[in-house]
């Protein structure tokens, strides 16, 4: 069997942003679009399925880093649309994990774990294009999934995107920064400096303090060395905010994940009409 674990949140936000600005506020219209993109994967013939959503965009993240990525700004239509996805995707039988404290990404990395570590699983698909997902990966064992252009994303996929392995990657983020997440990196170190030291040496504690010591030719070695010792103590924080947290067990197995379709016809009808899907078959 394949597992596929899709990024809610990411979804919504694509089928938003995705549809005309004057059509944005129709009720349910992006909720809509991710619900028949899911509907159609069911009908290719995936079987196991979850779904990660962050029913609330803060997390504890935001009390580690006052500047971590919240709410504030969300359109109120979109922001509407994540308690109506949930709704949906439970009235179709799709298994949907919406997250309070934690985020979806660590949903996703909790449940990839705990698919990948069954002998009956072939591969976790996770479909995200998100970067901080790549530190995820194992192997061709687990895999991240672009869906705007099919993309598949296996180990080798991951060093040749970032020029480091999936272990590296919250590494690699404290260094470059994640904007969309809202932290900034250390000042100079950019993604081929940063890759290019981390290569060599693994993680922040592993790098020298002395750039004569890294063994590699970096432009600006010194620079970046002195930034690294001054802002070694937020590094080490940004790291802390890229690193996923996976520990929770949010299934009992992943039969938990198979898709035996729904439980209630009278909750499908009442979802679709909140959903507006009769007067959207012929549109989005």
């Amino acid at each position: 069997m394949k597992v596929h674990l899709i990024d809610g949140t990411y979804e919504l936000f694509r089928n938003y942003y995705g549809i005309p600005a004057r059509l944005r506020d129709g009720p349910g219209r992006a909720a809509r679009g991710v619900v028949r993109g899911i509907v159609a994967m069911l009908g290719e013939g995936v079987t196991h399925v979850g779904v990660a959503t962050d029913h609330v965009i803060e997390s504890f993240r935001n009390d580690l880093w006052p500047g971590y990525k919240t709410g504030a700004g969300v359109p109120e239509p979109l922001r509407a649309q994540f308690g109506l996805l949930e709704e949906a995707l439970e009235a179709i039988g799709v298994r949907v994990f919406p997250m309070v404290d934690l985020e979806a990404d660590d949903a996703l990395a909790a449940l990839a774990r705990q698919a990948a570590a069954d002998p009956r699983v072939e591969q976790v698909r996770i479909l995200t294009p998100d970067k901080d997902l790549a530190q995820c990966v194992r192997g061709d064992r687990v895999v991240q999934v672009i869906r705007r252009d099919g993309t598949v994303v296996d180990e080798a996929g991951v060093v040749a995107r970032y020029g480091v392995p999936p272990a590296s990657i919250p590494d690699w983020l404290a260094l470059v920064g994640d904007s969309a997440d809202g932290y900034p990196g250390l000042p100079g170190w950019g993604a081929r400096s940063s890759a290019t030291v981390l290569r060599r040496h693994g993680h922040l504690e592993g790098i020298p303090d002395r750039e004569r010591e890294w063994d590699v030719e970096v432009r600006g070695a010194a620079r970046l060395a002195a930034a690294l010792r001054e802002g070694m103590e937020a590094a080490l924080l940004f790291r802390n905010l890229a690193t996923l947290r996976d520990e929770a067990d949010l299934v009992g197995s992943v039969d938990d994940l198979r898709w035996r379709g729904p439980a209630d016809p009278a909750a499908v009808a009442a979802v679709e009409e909140r959903l507006g899907w009769r007067e959207g078959q012929a549109g989005s």
